[in-house]
């Protein structure tokens, strides 16, 4: 891998963009700092509005966000299988930047990191013991509901949202020389160079640091609900504040390394230590009835998954709840989470066909967190439906550690995973400050220093405020009223991708008469 590749994208004769920080940069970071002021001088305030938003959306729109995202799915699908799936994201000579293996832990540690470690075992424990999205709650048949909406919510649907955002902005980027902004893949709709432009790229870094500082805050939530749960420390604001405080130390400092060591060596260290968890609760826990259980599951969800993807319960209050607190929840979160994430998967595809690519991104990811799911979730609610521990009763932060705590070397493994945390913390800070920084500063791949620290320092304080104002629920409300506007963005830029890979279609076609002529 060379790395002239990945730093240097100016080529002869091609005019290179100012990549000065300009007023999406201002204006956004203006937005964030009445935000933040806002939530520190009158947090009930902020809280309120952000729930009352948040309720509006949920109830009236539900529909859309479950139409929305299977519409997604459904383009990813055509991509893999159509004969678009040729066309490489860049130009006919262009390698990928990095191998399948670094490209593989980038793109996992960016797209799901803290959540995983969060939701692991809180999520299919809540489902069995506490609400099921249908099936009485303890019962064998709600352990089947439990992982098979666990795995809807994050499964495909969840990485057709990133697949669909990194798809066109690498496709723009890298075929046609685009800035990289979230604006410059609509240019084949409309001209983005101004208002209309500049307004769409403030709505995605908005909800990028939506996406980022909720995840941010779940993770340091969950840090100090690990270190409450394994010493005499207690959970609090004030706790929460210092590790954000330290690990933003962490993470700025990484992220003035660059993308090539930073990050590279962060996401690497992730995987090897998501790794040892995942097989030591394997081999220390009940082997084959996880394996069973991710088998039989599997086939559940894939045999349901188009009703799952339209069940809105229109006819049953609790159950519309549910979907609202749920899946709408977690759609939200995803698209808010996908300026971030696509982008950052987009700087790291180059020189991948749009087929390799969307399969990748679509099917790999998803079968891992399967995976870890069955694990975690399967532990936790074996422990609790043989009435050795009562998991669902911990709070959603200590689900992990209560699962560990029941194993040999628990402490060993609950110190591992709070290391973990931390590092996939500062790996989601590090890669946001690097695009919220691209995004800010019309694209350029490689962000001032200065920019990066802003970002990183504004997260972080999203993430304070956010927490003081109302804990994990200020968080979740905020990010779904912030993805509502950025979802009609993302069907833009599905109509644009298209209309750009129809221009190509004649090529296609010329390509394949030359390839048989050949054979």
């Amino acid at each position: 891998m060379k790395k002239e590749n990945i730093l240097t994208f100016r080529k002869e004769g091609q005019t290179v963009k100012n990549t000065s920080t300009g007023s999406v940069f201002y204006i956004t970071i203006g937005i964030l700092v009445l935000a933040v002021i806002l939530g520190a001088v009158a947090p009930h305030i902020l809280e309120n509005a952000t729930a009352a938003a948040q309720a509006f959306i949920s109830e009236r729109f539900g529909w859309y966000y479950l139409i929305v995202v299977s519409l997604f799915v459904l383009v990813c699908l055509f991509i893999i299988v159509s004969p678009y799936g040729r066309i490489k994201l860049g130009k006919p000579d262009d390698k990928p930047d990095y191998n399948i293996v670094t490209w593989f832990a980038m793109l996992f540690s960016a797209g799901m990191g803290i959540g995983l470690v969060f939701w692991g075992a809180a999520e299919p424990i809540h489902h069995y013991a506490v609400n099921s999205p249908t099936a009485d709650v303890k019962t064998p048949a709600a352990i089947k509901e439990a992982m098979r909406f666990t795995y809807f919510h994050w499964g495909i649907h969840a990485w057709a949202i990133y697949a669909i955002i990194a798809l066109c902005l690498a496709y723009f980027k890298f075929r046609r020389d685009a800035s990289g902004t979230v604006s410059s893949s609509l240019s084949t709709l409309m001209n983005t160079d101004g208002a209309a432009g500049k307004t769409i790229d403030i709505i995605a870094v908005t909800a990028t640091v939506s996406g980022v500082a909720t995840t941010l805050g779940f993770g340091a939530v969950q840090i100090n609900g690990g270190l409450s749960f394994t010493t005499a420390l207690q959970s609090g604001f004030w706790i929460q504040f210092a590790i954000i405080a330290v690990v933003t130390v962490l993470f700025l400092l990484s992220a003035s390394t660059g993308l090539n060591k930073g990050i590279r060596i962060l996401s690497n260290t992730n995987l090897v230590l998501a790794l040892l968890l995942f097989v030591f609760v394997l081999i220390a826990g009940p082997t084959l009835y996880m394996l069973n259980l991710f088998t039989n599951t599997l086939g559940e969800y894939i045999q349901k998954l188009p009703a799952m993807s339209f069940r809105i319960a229109p006819l049953t209050q609790s159950n519309r709840e549910w979907i609202n607190n749920w899946t709408i929840f977690y759609w939200a979160w995803w698209i808010a989470w996908s300026p971030f994430v696509g982008t950052f998967i987009a700087r790291v595809s180059k020189g991948r066909t749009l087929r390799q690519f969307t399969a990748g991104v679509l099917l790999i990811p998803p079968l891992v967190s399967f995976l870890w799911f069955s694990v975690f979730g399967g532990a936790s609610i074996l422990l609790e439906s043989e009435g050795i521990a009562a998991i669902s009763e911990l709070s959603t932060e200590e689900a992990l550690f209560g699962v560990f705590e029941h194993y040999p070397l628990g402490l060993v493994m609950s110190i591992l995973a709070i290391c973990l945390i931390s590092v996939f913390f500062i790996t989601s800070a590090d890669s946001a400050t690097f695009v919220l920084g691209m995004q800010t500063s019309n694209g350029t791949m490689n962000p001032a220093v200065k920019v990066k620290f802003t970002w990183g320092i504004m997260l972080s304080a999203t993430a304070v405020i956010l927490l003081y104002s109302g804990g994990l629920q200020a968080l979740e409300n905020t990010m779904i009223v912030a993805a509502f506007p950025f979802s009609i963005i993302m069907v833009m830029m599905v109509l644009a991708l298209f209309k750009a890979l129809k221009e190509e279609k004649p090529g296609l076609k010329a390509e394949k008469s030359k390839n048989k002529q050949g054979g």
